[in-house]
């Protein structure tokens, strides 16, 4: 099969033909249709997890169709379509046991700890415990969309933060995950104040039912514009981007007893985050994380898109071909992009 292979961390993939995975007793491999490109490939590709052992082949957020099973494998077949999240699970530790899948004591992650779905096909364990049926209606570049982003946003925003109608949320980083965010708030009933360096990004977000929009390369203190655009402050505050700064400026950005959730990843190589735990205290303040979506919330939410209307289409920024994924990766390295919205492969043709 084809597939961009990471040989060197932060030196450019290579497209090239490598080995058909093959299913484990307890897994299915998966043709990949369309997967996502997202910011946690580049932390891959970076180098920033140290479980990572090259050669290796990224990409998380897939859609597709079984191709072939494990003899331990029961209520899948070849040609069934699927997704799957993020992190997968073993199924059987205390987490899984209680329903938290997302932070299985034994997780594995596609494109991660395992090889991913920059590529024609990728095997999958644990079929039982990780595969998602896709409804006819969902085609696999939407569905590839969903991916850790939205999904990601999904809990971030409904498990996590506990949104309401009329509350305000601000959305630091309007990149997929953030994007994902603000459709999701607005379709809620919030009001969205979003957040970025991006002009196509802020575009972007207002297009998707942002309230407000907010440059932060000329707002020296991003923070005090929420607190003036909401008279008080918001009452959840979600970090998208993952960096020190953005961090500390989502909490800040709280109303009293407001509540913070990272979404963006954090890696020790960029240092602590400067938490303004003055604050955290003055006004009572809750921090949390969120870390994917356990595979038994699917139908939620895809009956949540389905009865809100939201037309997952408009996440999509651009479709791209595997050959086009290193170019993709490099483009990262810019602080601010110069396309808005989730970058989607479509696997086995080129898109331009």
């Amino acid at each position: 099969m084809r597939a961009v292979v990471i040989d060197e961390f932060g030196t450019p993939p290579q497209l090239r033909t490598v080995p058909d995975p093959v299913p484990a007793a307890d897994g299915v491999v998966i043709a990949v249709e369309a997967t996502g490109v997202c910011r946690s490939d580049w932390h891959i590709w970076q180098g920033h997890d140290p479980g990572v052992a090259l050669p290796h082949v990224a990409g998380h957020e897939l859609a597709g169709r079984v191709s072939a099973v494990g003899p331990r494998v029961h209520g899948w077949s070849p040609g069934d379509r699927v997704t799957v999240p993020f992190v997968c699970a073993c199924g059987v530790c205390q987490q899984c046991a209680a329903g938290h899948q997302h932070v299985c004591e034994r997780q594995f992650q596609p494109g991660a700890t395992h090889w991913g779905s920059f590529a024609e096909r990728v095997a999958v364990e644990r079929a039982g415990s990780n595969l998602v049926a896709l409804p006819d209606h969902l085609d696999s570049a939407t569905a590839a969309a969903l991916g850790c982003r939205f999904a990601t946003a999904f809990r971030a925003l409904l498990r996590q933060g506990q949104v309401r109608a009329g509350q305000w949320v601000a959305v630091h980083g309007c990149g997929g995950a953030g994007i994902s965010a603000v459709m999701l708030a607005a379709a809620a009933g919030a009001k969205v104040v979003a957040i970025d360096l991006s002009p196509e990004a802020l575009d972007h977000a207002a297009d998707l039912g942002a309230t407000v929009t907010v440059n932060s390369s000329d707002t020296p203190d991003t923070a005090e514009a929420v607190h003036e655009i909401t008279g008080g402050g918001a009452h959840l505050s979600l970090d998208c981007v993952g960096h020190p700064t953005t961090c500390a400026a989502s909490v800040s950005s709280l109303r009293t007893r407001g509540t913070h959730v990272q979404l963006g990843l954090m890696p020790p190589a960029q240092g602590p985050a400067p938490v303004p735990m003055h604050l955290v205290i003055d006004r009572e303040l809750h921090i949390v994380g969120t870390h994917g979506l356990q595979a038994h919330e699917y139908p939620d939410m895809l009956r949540l898109v389905t009865g809100s209307g939201l037309d997952l289409e408009r996440l999509i920024g651009r479709r791209i071909g595997l050959e086009d994924v290193p170019a993709a990766l490099v483009a990262m390295n810019e602080p601010v992009s110069s396309h808005s919205g989730i970058t989607v492969v479509d696997v086995g043709r080129s898109v331009r």
